[in-house]
């Protein structure tokens, strides 16, 4: 067992959240308190979608000539090399459609469509794990032919092989991980913030941000007043947002951002947020004066899971795609654009010899010791959901 499986068994025991990439703002979507009851009710009865004790495992066809692949902005090569491996390998045209900026947002916009069986053309779509295990209960994805997995079911890490909600990984495959924290401009803080509440430092009103997406947030401002994400109360919880929210009131907080906190970060508008691990290491790349840090009170840890919706027209060919990217040689270039935490064996030896720099990078391929001071947005039920997601949608302005 690799130091990354040793402390991931510990930590992905629930659902966990998605980084947020770019501002709300999807017409149609529902109400929070409605997506945390549509989340408890179970499959619906009315549509087509099934439960998965229903449902049949996808059957051979030949390969297709197209395929959708639906994802967040910014999670492939630049040049799409992997996509064009892929078209080259299979003869299939990709439709690689970044059409995914918030996982609430996306199950608004596919509500309708999936709850009839209706995948809107879609063949894959990537969601943060409590929205992929949302999309299993509602009976809205396609259960996997694991004869037709074989790169996946051998390379895929151990810690990830058996999440709660998809103990079998029928139902989902990792995409990537990534840890939100505190990211940092070296060269504008007085001294290496070391806690959370450096966020909150008055010599640095007007240039802090923080994320929309609650969990990372409030989880991380949560740890830091001394509460465990992983089995906190709601009070606890509200006690964060209440200080959010008091430094969001005074100008503390210039914004709460999605992904665009990478231009204000790199005009120097905000000089400490809270953000992404894998956007870190990318805005190093052209600032050697940005840092990334995980609290000393934690950090918190998401995996994104590729699904096949209900209606996907080339379910099949779909399954070829997700094995496809579970080859390590492929995987490596993913990881090497990206930067998150890679969820194949044998990536960090191939980048050890190409990009060396990466193969050593803790935010890639973090070690026990990183790991350690990371943790997970714990399950909540719908009323908790409600509760908190109104108060926190109340601090954001949104």
């Amino acid at each position: 067992m690799t130091p990354i499986d040793g402390e991931l068994e510990r930590l992905l025991r629930g659902p966990l959240t998605r980084r947020r990439l770019v501002k709300r703002g999807a017409a149609g979507a529902l109400s929070l308190s409605a997506l945390a009851y549509l989340a408890a009710c179970g499959p619906r009865t009315g549509g087509v979608a099934r439960s998965e004790d229903e449902s049949e495992v996808i059957k051979k066809e030949r390969i297709a000539d197209s395929l959708y692949f639906s994802n967040w902005p910014y999670y492939i090569e630049e040049d799409r090399g992997t996509l064009k491996e892929f078209e080259k390998e299979y003869g299939t045209k990709v439709k690689y459609v970044e059409e995914i900026n918030d996982n609430v947002e996306f199950f608004g916009q596919v509500r309708q469509q999936y709850d009839t069986g209706d995948s809107g053309g879609r063949d894959i779509h990537v969601v943060s794990d409590w929205m992929a295990a949302r999309m299993k209960t509602l009976g809205y994805v396609q259960r996997f032919d694991k004869s037709e997995l074989p790169n996946a079911t051998k390379n895929l890490i151990p810690s990830l092989k058996s999440p709660p909600f998809d103990p079998q990984r029928e139902y989902s495959m990792p995409w990537q991980s990534g840890i939100g924290g505190i990211i940092y401009l070296k060269d504008k803080v007085k001294r290496e913030p070391k806690s959370v509440d450096d966020l909150f430092d008055p010599d640095y009103k007007g240039k802090v941000t923080m994320l929309t997406e609650m969990r990372d947030t409030v989880g991380v401002v949560a740890a830091s007043l001394g509460a465990d994400p992983e089995k906190a109360s709601v009070d606890e919880f509200m006690e964060a947002i209440d200080k959010i929210g008091e430094a969001a009131d005074s100008g503390q907080i210039r914004a709460f951002t999605g992904n665009e906190y990478i231009k204000d970060v790199a005009k120097g508008d905000t000089w400490l947020l809270i953000g992404w691990s894998g956007d870190a290491v990318q805005l190093k790349a052209d600032n050697p004066n940005v840092e990334f840090l995980v609290p000393e009170t934690g950090g918190h840890l998401w995996t994104d899971n590729m699904q096949i919706p209900v209606g996907a027209p080339h379910a099949f060919t779909a399954q070829k795609m997700i094995d496809f990217v579970y080859r390590p040689q492929v995987q490596a270039d993913i990881a090497e654009y990206v930067n998150y935490i890679c969820p194949v064996e044998g990536v960090q030896e191939i980048l050890a010899e190409r990009a060396s720099e990466l193969a050593t990078n803790q935010l890639i391929f973090p070690d026990d010791e990183t790991l350690s001071k990371a943790f997970i947005f714990r399950q909540l039920n719908p009323d908790e959901e409600r509760q908190l997601d109104e108060a926190f949608q109340k601090v954001i302005g949104a």
